[in-house]
């Protein structure tokens, strides 16, 4: 009997258009966890003015990283489920879905339902936990499988933000570049509104998180803390690539809205940067394993121009980890140790 391995990410449009754009941040947003407000104010917010005004916009961007193979993400993603089924072999079953859109994860534990197997091992492919990727992939799995007649042994991942083969993908990816050549490393993670990390510390009965220097050390307490978990991302990679703490920054971006999100801001240090005279900046986005519109145009085109703008000369972005062999070899890892 064989064991299912279900990879998940977080999703995108089925093609670039507005239409397809419209429906994929209709049910992304509509997500009580990603939008954390009443479900009255949530529903007049996303489908009455975020949706009809972000959907032509965010058409256009996708346009711009979409190609021959169709969505980044979806294509690396694609390839990653091949390899890692190569690598397990014929004693697994690997099966691909996004959080939102195709292919769904309804679907894909269909599949795994009709092998019949003995245990499913549940990877959502985000590094740091938070409640509205990480949380809200869970919950749907759940959603689906409570009608099962036969729940098999279930393992799944909730994190592997510390987990050192991956950490080490990220270091190789680094070492492609010269880092003596640049003159900061910015670490930029997508952004969170500050009220969900504070919600997440409450559910530990931690009520003391003030966004400061508490997320630098690793506790009980703070482990399921999504900027947390991006510090001590960080500083394995940082120590691994020998870089003193001067030299880089941890920094969050995508934020939306008018709400307080996690900070620094990295548009706001790119421009403290070129004030500080710098030219060249390097920038991993270890809060993404494949890259995707907040990677490829965010940083690689909006923050390159930006930074210029400022007087700097140069933003280059190290690539995720995508579908490359040591990222295989490392999921490859996370699954057996979870059996």
């Amino acid at each position: 009997m064989k064991t299912a391995v279900l990879l998940i990410n977080l999703g995108t449009p089925d093609n670039p258009s507005t239409p397809a754009v419209r429906k994929y941040l209709t049910e992304f947003l509509n997500d009580r966890r990603v939008i954390d407000i009443s479900a009255i104010g949530r529903f007049f917010l996303v489908n009455f003015l975020v949706v009809p005004f972000r959907s032509s916009k965010s058409a256009k961007l996708y346009k711009h990283i979409w190609s021959d193979k169709g969505s980044p993400l979806l294509y690396h993603s694609v390839e990653l489920k091949k390899k890692l089924q190569a690598r397990l072999g014929e004693s697994y079953f690997v099966e691909l879905a996004m959080r939102y859109q195709s292919p769904d994860i309804k679907g894909a534990l269909e599949n795994i339902r009709k092998q019949k197997p003995k245990k499913i091992v549940v990877l959502p492919l985000y590094p740091q936990y938070a409640s509205s990727s990480t949380g809200s992939t869970i919950e749907k799995v759940f959603s689906e499988i409570k009608n099962w007649e036969v729940i098999p042994e279930m393992h799944i991942s909730s994190n592997f933000h510390d987990n050192n083969a991956v950490v080490d993908c990220y270091v190789e990816e680094g070492k492609k570049f010269n880092l003596n050549g640049y003159d900061h490393v910015l670490f930029s993670y997508h952004g969170l509104p500050e009220r969900q990390i504070k919600k997440a510390s409450a559910h530990y009965g931690d009520n003391s998180c003030f966004m400061d220097t508490c997320c630098e050390a690793s506790t009980d307490r703070n482990q399921y803390c999504y900027r947390a978990n991006c510090f001590k991302t960080t500083k394995l990679i940082a120590e691994k690539l020998g870089l003193p703490r001067e030299k880089y920054t941890i920094c969050f971006q995508s934020r939306v809205g008018r709400s307080e999100w996690i900070k620094p801001y990295t548009d706001h240090v790119l421009k403290e940067r070129a004030a500080l005279g710098n030219k060249k900046l390097l920038v991993f986005s270890p809060a993404f394993v494949a890259d995707c519109l907040e990677t490829i145009h965010e940083i690689g085109t909006e923050y390159n121009d930006a930074f210029r703008s400022y007087g700097g000369e140069k933003v280059d972005l190290v690539p995720s980890l995508n579908s490359n062999d040591n990222w295989v070899e490392a999921l490859a890892g996370m699954v057996i140790k979870q059996l």
